[in-house]
């Protein structure tokens, strides 16, 4: 068992169901001591942040993660249970393996390996970790990176462990993400019976060609490193349960996801124009959970996409696509992100897992893109 195996099983072993961190935090914290850090816990209301850093000058490198993982599914379902991590044929099976405990692990050993063999490197190395991520991500890394700026504390460059591989460790490399912003639509009609349609006013009905409209939008291009913007509708409820009764209401909710060729009020904007234009009464409600972000290439970029050549032999691609991460939350500082983890093809999975050597392979490409920036 190495270090980052053994790290990972104790990680993975903690039943941290979001936004329960169950100890996870203190075990990093310890570790963390003991390589020279100074840890500073931050809790908002329910939730358990952590800050920690080594050195006082810049340039600052931040590994960033969480704790949390998503709920099981039917435990019975699962080939092993989730919160014993077991190795398999090569592939450890485990709740967080891939998202993102396996991670959190290699960041610790890959930093604990750097410092003992530069103990006086340049800049400062910290850790943002969180047991938010998984659930509203309203009490984690937003609020610590709210302190942080308050008190003009800068990363300058963060890696986010979220398992942005496909096929290989290394393979893909998340250098920005699109933005999202959803909406819950209420269009109002009258409710009735169905034999007399000329006494009430069918809100599904008339607000089906605008719903269309919107679906076959075309709302960019894209550009060099984001697919274009897409419109997407996830749930659409009206109805009394009758089939003898015209609803009265329709609640359709959608979601955006934009690139940086679009700002969030142009979406609004234009979504407004197209429900205006069929004449729908109307009101949304809209929550924008994260603008785009993009890291060109730079110090970070290239120092990552030289690492994993170096490791693995490896070309990187770089990607912006996926869902969000936490990085949506502290590119807005100025920082550069990226994501670099392990695979992401059993993420909130029954029966989770990796190739258990990847994270010893993850952990020394995170130790020698610290060389790259900071030995």
């Amino acid at each position: 068992m190495t270090p980052t195996l053994q790290l990972a099983f104790d990680l993975i072993a903690r039943r941290s169901v979001t936004p329960d961190d169950d100890g996870c935090q203190a075990l990093m914290m310890e570790r963390l001591a003991a390589a020279g850090f100074n840890n500073e816990e931050l809790r908002f209301e329910e939730v358990e942040n952590f800050w920690s850093r080594r050195g006082t000058e810049g340039p600052l490198v931040c590994f960033a993660g969480h704790t949390d993982v998503v709920p099981t599914g039917p435990e019975g379902r699962w080939s092993h249970p989730p919160f014993t991590p077991t190795i398999v044929d090569g592939l450890l099976y485990g709740r967080g393996a891939a998202d993102m405990k396996g991670s959190l692990a290699a960041m610790v050993v890959a930093c604990e390996n750097f410092v003992r063999k530069h103990p006086n490197h340049k800049g400062s190395i910290a850790f943002l970790i969180t047991s938010d991520e998984e659930g509203p991500a309203k009490n984690g890394t937003v609020k610590v990176v709210e302190t942080l700026e308050a008190r003009n504390e800068k990363i300058d460059m963060c890696i986010v462990g979220e398992p942005s591989s496909t096929n290989a460790v290394g393979d893909v490399v998340k250098n920005g993400r699109r933005g999202s912003l959803g909406a819950v639509l209420h269009v109002h009609g009258i409710q009735g019976h169905v034999a007399y349609p000329h006494l009430a006013k069918n809100p599904v009905h008339i607000a089906a060609p605008a719903l269309a409209e919107l679906a076959a939008e075309h709302w960019d291009e894209g550009n060099e490193f984001f697919p274009a913007t897409s419109f997407q509708i996830s749930n659409i409820k009206a109805g009394t349960g009758a089939t003898n009764v015209i609803p009265g209401e329709l609640e359709v909710v959608f979601n955006f996801r934009f690139s940086t060729e679009l700002t969030a009020d142009i979406l609004k904007e234009r979504t407004h124009a197209i429900l205006d234009k069929h004449g729908l009464s109307y009101d949304i409600d809209w929550n924008l959970s994260g603008e785009p972000f993009l890291t060109a290439r730079g110090p970070l970029v290239e120092a990552s996409v030289q690492a994993i050549k170096e490791v693995t032999g490896r070309d990187t691609e770089l990607s912006t696509a996926g869902g969000t991460s936490d990085g949506r939350f502290i590119a807005p500082t100025g920082a550069q992100v990226l994501e670099l983890g392990p695979c992401n093809a059993t993420i909130h999975k029954l029966d989770e897992h990796i190739v258990a050597e990847d994270l010893d392979t993850l952990t020394v490409i995170y130790e020698r893109i610290l060389e790259l920036l900071l030995a």
